[in-house]
């Protein structure tokens, strides 16, 4: 990989690891967790409305479709958030949430049918090791909901990659338009019910708080995602994709930068083990 492009790939990850502690800012302001979810996907749908044509598509990719839009659009933001918001330390959700690679993994084994050979049987079962090992730090046994909430998050995040391998037909624009306005109706729906003044609040969101919903829309999830595509262009997955085991290194820096935050002996043990295995797993093609 050039220069250029490692550079690039690694600003990629930078913006995937500020997802967390800029999250916390939002929601230690003014907006409550479903909300956030909510207000991101608006972003996203209003980024990608100019680009987005109506279509008919055959009805084998209509399954796929809700269910990627529910997994992603709706389940992977509100426990996202959520479990930010159910957290007081940040360094094992950020490092929690690369359980997403080894459960997409496991999935695809079971819907898509692929091969998983034992050595990356061995990774995965080393990752989920390495979260174990998180569990014994005394932090975290205080935050147990916010770690079993990202958990649910990276689930499913995995489940709806094994949706998006159904849709690699479709225009990505399209279905992840479809997937943004779902997300957002839906959680705008949930927010109303469960955290209530949903209207009132964002009315009265600070302007900063507003940045950072921006920023989680239009930054993290289309420019983000934007470069990615353009680094596919150039080289194979197993080249680009062990790059994202590196956004929790990022998040845990920025997190330090912001909040103060240092992480434990125990959480930098078991962050490096699950970072590690992560990395060669999704390497291992």
């Amino acid at each position: 990989m050039s220069a250029k492009h490692t550079l690039l790939i690694l600003f990629v990850v930078f913006l995937l690891g500020s997802a967390y502690p800029t999250g916390k800012l939002g929601l230690n302001d003014t907006i409550p967790p479903i909300l956030f979810g909510s207000l991101r996907m608006a972003v996203v749908f209003i980024c990608l409305i100019p680009f987005f044509k109506i279509q008919s598509i055959d009805k084998k990719y209509i399954i796929p479709l809700i269910g990627f839009s529910l997994c992603f659009g709706v389940a992977v933001n509100m426990f996202l958030y959520l479990s930010i918001n159910a957290s007081s330390i940040l360094a094992p959700i950020t490092i929690g949430a690369q359980l997403s690679i080894p459960f997409g993994i496991i999935l695809s084994s079971i819907f898509l049918d692929e091969k998983i050979s034992y050595k990356k049987w061995i990774l995965i079962m080393i990752s989920f090791f390495g979260i174990v090992i998180l569990a014994f730090d005394p932090k975290v046994v205080d935050e147990i909901i916010g770690s079993l909430l990202i958990c649910g998050m990276a689930f499913f995040y995995g489940l709806s990659q094994v949706f998006s391998r159904y849709l690699k037909e479709l225009d990505v624009k399209f279905t992840n338009t479809i997937m943004s306005f779902t997300g957002f109706i839906i959680l705008i729906i949930l927010s109303a019910i469960f955290e209530g003044n949903t209207f009132q609040i964002i009315k009265n969101i600070s302007l900063g708080s507003w940045f950072t919903v921006l920023y989680a829309g239009a930054i993290i999830s289309l420019l983000g995602h934007l470069m990615m595509f353009y680094l596919y262009k150039f080289y194979p997955l197993d080249m680009v994709l062990p790059f994202y085991a590196l956004f929790p290194v990022f998040g845990l820096i920025l997190t330090f930068f912001i909040f103060g935050e240092i992480p434990s002996l125990v959480t930098v043990i078991g962050g490096i083990i699950v970072i590690t295995s992560v990395f060669f797993a999704q390497k291992m093609r």
